[in-house]
């Protein structure tokens, strides 16, 4: 069991988070709700559990385009292409990894089983039958 985690008052909070989004602003950095949970000492999860509506907020600016002195800019059908093509790409990255990862499990499970099932029929002195071929 995890011990249990000092959860901080909300005005804390709210006042951390309007620090952490105006040093973003400044900055020029988009926001994330990740690194304000680690501003504040929490999980990720912990902090969208408790505060749902700030990771809301954090999330929605995020999300939306940041411009410069308040003008709004519009990304070109061509940017948006790109942007879901990496996306894209990163996932099927995964995806494939996740796949030769599953083979090679397959594969350690294939050998553990025959090796498992000769001494299995060594211990019980069982001899095996050739398969018929249909």
């Amino acid at each position: 069991m995890t011990r249990p985690v000092d959860i901080p008052a909300e005005a804390r909070v709210r006042r951390i988070t309007d620090q952490y989004l105006s040093e973003c602003r400044d900055n020029g950095k988009r926001p994330s709700v990740l690194a304000l949970a680690a501003k504040l000492s929490l999980s990720n999860t912990t902090f969208r559990r408790h505060f749902p509506e700030l990771a809301k907020e954090v999330s929605t600016i995020r999300s939306s385009p940041s411009s410069p002195a308040g003008t709004e800019v519009r990304s070109s059908p061509y940017d948006i292409l790109v942007a879901r093509n990496a996306k894209l790409r990163r996932a099927n990255r995964s995806l494939t990894e996740n796949l030769h990862f599953a083979a090679a499990q397959i594969q350690r499970l294939a050998l553990d089983n025959a090796r498992l099932r000769g001494a299995l029929e060594e211990a019980t002195k069982v001899t095996r039958l050739p398969e018929r071929r249909r």
